[in-house]
């Protein structure tokens, strides 16, 4: 077994000894990362003990910086791996602490690393918990189109509304100033929000805010229907393994598949 090889089984699979260890070794690394940018951001221990953090979180900026350069040399197509899911988010994990030079305070969106911990499904061996975790994904992104003409719907209606409410109210309630204040007021109470920093004080204008609201409730369903069909064909699916390609590092494949569904690669 190359050396390559090797590196790939223990970054890449949770299913041998070292890699279950690298693995945990690796979640543990996010979860210090995490609390080390939490504590950042309270003034009195950042005052206290900023050095030190900033040196602890340096520190694994580096092995993570490591480990991405490993994980991009062990497989076959490196830009496969780049362009994925994990491989955008395993460089996201490590460029803010980078660009804290350039501009301070930008470290503190390293909590994006809290998504790396998804690995700890395949560690686990939960395969359910990942084939269910990506039959959400493809549902919503299969709802991508008709929840956006949705929305466009939604954003029409309320500038229809936030202007009727204007007409009605402008003359009696200061609040109601301009249009789009009123849409504001439109969109949060026809999403069932409800701020109560802004309401309707004259009869007509507590008419069309009982409609908005009403409107609102019946609009909540349409998207959660939408979504739910799509959740219901994903999983009537079969499972996916969690098998890692050689080639581009994807995993998810068909368990009777033997070449990888994004590069070809055997697996």
């Amino acid at each position: 077994m190359s050396w390559r090889t090797r590196l790939f089984e223990i970054i890449f699979e949770a299913e041998t000894k070292a890699g279950r260890r690298f693995d945990l070794a690796l979640l543990v690394l996010i979860l210090l990362s995490l609390v080390v940018v939490m504590l950042e951001s309270i003034p009195s221990v950042a005052a206290q003990y900023g050095k030190e953090l900033m040196i602890i979180e340096w520190i694994i900026t580096g092995l993570f910086t490591i480990e991405y350069i490993l994980r991009l040399l062990v497989v076959k197509k490196p830009l496969h791996y780049a362009r994925s899911f994990y491989g955008i988010i395993d460089l996201l994990a490590i460029l803010p602490t980078y660009f804290s030079i350039l501009f301070p305070g930008s470290q503190f969106l390293l909590s994006i690393r809290a998504l790396r911990l998804m690995r700890v499904f395949r560690i686990l061996k939960l395969t359910h918990f990942v084939s269910e975790g990506k039959g959400i994904l493809m549902a919503m992104k299969a709802s991508v189109r008709r929840i956006s003409i949705f929305l466009s719907f939604v954003l029409l209606l309320s500038t229809i509304l936030g202007t009727i409410i204007y007409v009605v109210e402008n003359a009696a309630n200061p609040d109601f100033s301009s249009i789009p204040q009123s849409i504001y007021w439109a969109i949060v109470t026809i999403t069932t929000v409800g701020y109560g920093d802004i309401s309707p004080v004259t009869a007509m204008g507590k008419m069309v805010a009982s409609l908005v609201m009403l409107l609102g409730y019946a609009i909540i369903a349409v998207p959660t229907g939408i979504v739910t069909v799509e959740l219901s064909k994903q999983f009537g699916k079969k499972d996916n393994l969690t098998e890692s390609c050689p080639g581009c590092g994807h995993d998810g494949h068909d368990p009777d598949a033997r070449f990888c569904k994004f590069c070809g690669h055997a697996l």
